[in-house]
C-alpha cells in the first residue's frame, strides 16, 4: 500500500468559495438534491454539485500519469468504480490505445450522458457489490467516490476493489490534515458520508486488508 498523488494538481486548479457554499443557500436541501445524482448534481446550479460537467480534456494528464505508473498496455483491463461520465476512462483509451475499460456508477444520468466513445463499456453498479469476477482487472481505480458511503458499505467497497483487482488498485477520497481543512471540507461537501482524517483512512485500509495505492484531495485555503 503506497501513497501516490495523481490528482491534487487538477483539484487545486479549481477555486472554491467555502463560506459562500454554506451561507448562500439551504445547504441541507442542496445536499438532499445532490444525493439523487441526477441532472441537478451534474449539470444544474453549482449549489447542487458540479454546475455543468462538460468534457474539456482536463483528465488527460491524470490518465497519462496512471498509464505511466502502472505501465498500462493494450489488452489490459481497467475498471473505474464510480466512473461518472467516464471522462477519465475515455482519456485512458486515448493515451493507451487498445486498453479495455469498464466503469460502474449509481447515477443513471451520468451513465446516459457519459462520453459517447466509451458509453457501451459502462453499467449501473454499486461499489459495495462490484458486478465482476475475482481478479478480473489489471487496474481498479476509484476517484472521489468511496467517501460518499457510510462505513458499513465503505468496508465492503474497499474489499470489493481488492477482490476484482489482479494486483493494482488506486483509491482517492476527500480527507483533511488539520482543523481548517476539516471545516472547509464540511462547508464544501454535499454528498460525503465518511469524514476521516488521513490517519483514520490509512488505519481503515490496513484493517480491511487493502493492499493497493491511495491518495487524498484536501480543501485548503
Amino acid at each position: 500500500m503506497a501513497y501516490i498523488d495523481f490528482v491534487s494538481e487538477l483539484h487545486k486548479a479549481t477555486k472554491r468559495d467555502y463560506i459562500g457554499r454554506v451561507t448562500s443557500a439551504d445547504k441541507a436541501e442542496c445536499a438532499k438534491v445532490a444525493k439523487e445524482y441526477g441532472y441537478d448534481y451534474w449539470d444544474g446550479d453549482r449549489k447542487y454539485g458540479y454546475g455543468g460537467y462538460r468534457y474539456d480534456g482536463r483528465w488527460r494528464s491524470v490518465a497519462q500519469k496512471l498509464a505511466d505508473h502502472y505501465q498500462l498496455c493494450a489488452g489490459q483491463k481497467v475498471l473505474d468504480v464510480g466512473c461518472g461520465m467516464a471522462h477519465l476512462l475515455y482519456e485512458l483509451t486515448q493515451v493507451v490505445p487498445g486498453l479495455i475499460v469498464n466503469g460502474i456508477d449509481i447515477s443513471q444520468y451520468a451513465l446516459e450522458h457519459a462520453k459517447e466513445e466509451v458509453r457501451d463499456r459502462l453499467q449501473y453498479g454499486q461499489a459495495q457489490a462490484i458486478p465482476f469476477e475475482d481478479n478480473e482487472f489489471d487496474l481498479v481505480i476509484s476517484l472521489t467516490t468511496l467517501h460518499n458511503l457510510k462505513v458499513f458499505d465503505l468496508k465492503k467497497a474497499v474489499q470489493e476493489i481488492e477482490r476484482v483487482s489482479k494486483r493494482n488498485s488506486y483509491i482517492m477520497v476527500e480527507s483533511f490534515r488539520d482543523d481548517r481543512e476539516e471545516v472547509n471540507m464540511l462547508y464544501w461537501q454535499l454528498t460525503c458520508a465518511s469524514y476521516y482524517s488521513v490517519e483514520e483512512w490509512e488505519w481503515l485500509y490496513r484493517e480491511w486488508g487493502y493492499t493497493g495505492d491511495y491518495s487524498f484531495i484536501f480543501f485548503e485555503d
